[in-house]
């Protein structure tokens, strides 16, 4: 009979799937899933029922001989040791020697480019005012064109630049030459001035578009430099902060001027009577 139950095809029993509208949450937990969930969550609550137990059971005044060892700080914490070998006075004194020197070094190169950023901003009052000329921040090149050699001979940076503050909105070489021809034609024909040709007012148009690139840059170069500046002047006040209490420390372990103790109490190095 078993042989016959056996060759007789029988239905498969399959397992009930996740139904379509929880088909996000992954397979359907099975019982034999849910017993090892719950089996550990029952061994996670007992653990912190123990622990819990364990701590309302300490008593705060119990002695243990490894606080014999150990320290706690102004606040109330453990302080470990890391293990560090303490270094030599010696040892620290050379170390604190070349510190003083590399700050030193920082300091200087740190006030020259600050020397350097002054030199290149027009101060009135220890407040910037301008760029001096030729102040630009990438060290660029005005290139003015002009149209023959005789005005190039005639060109004059100062009155073109403006004493390095401003630009006139007309060429000078341009309107001088314009200047001077209608000038001859009313001293010879006694007729009104003509109106200025489509070549001039091209002319004219092109030289104030350059003057307002030309002061948008420089506007934005100074507030480049400005807080550049800033940033080298708060610098400079850190480092020689930080040299000033080097140089204190070195003084303290040379026991050549006084200090606070570690209880707070001032002392003075007591010198010899001359």
């Amino acid at each position: 009979m078993s042989s016959m139950r056996n060759a007789v095809q029988r239905r498969n029993h399959k397992e009930r799937a996740q139904p379509a509208e929880r088909e996000k949450w992954g397979l359907l937990e099975k019982r034999k899933d849910y017993k090892l969930r719950a089996a550990d969550h029952k061994h996670k609550k007992t653990k912190l029922k123990q622990l819990t137990q364990k701590a309302r059971d300490r008593n705060p005044d119990e002695f243990s001989f490894k606080m014999m060892s150990s320290s706690v700080d102004k606040q109330g914490k453990k302080v470990a040791d890391r293990g560090n070998v303490a270094l030599s006075q010696d040892v620290v004194k050379l170390l604190k020697t070349q510190d003083a020197g590399y700050l030193r070094t920082i300091l200087q190169q740190t006030r020259k480019e600050r020397e350097e950023l002054e030199q290149r901003l027009i101060l009135e009052e220890d407040e910037v005012k301008a760029l001096k000329h030729g102040g630009n921040a990438k060290q660029g090149k005005h290139r003015v064109y002009v149209e023959d050699v005789e005005q190039q001979r005639a060109f004059d940076p100062d009155a073109w630049f403006g004493q390095g503050l401003d630009i006139p909105e007309k060429s000078p070489g341009l309107q001088d030459d314009v200047d001077d021809e209608y000038d001859d034609e009313e001293e010879a024909a006694g007729t009104q001035r003509r109106m200025p040709s489509k070549k001039q007012l091209e002319a004219e148009e092109l030289a104030k578009r350059e003057k307002r690139a030309f002061n948008k840059g420089r506007s934005q170069a100074q507030i480049r430099i400005v807080a550049r500046l800033d940033a080298i002047k708060r610098r400079e006040q850190e480092l020689v902060a930080a040299e000033q209490e080097l140089e204190l420390q070195r003084a303290k372990m040379n026991n050549t001027v006084g200090g606070v103790n570690k209880h707070g109490v001032k002392f003075k190095v007591r010198e010899r009577k001359r």
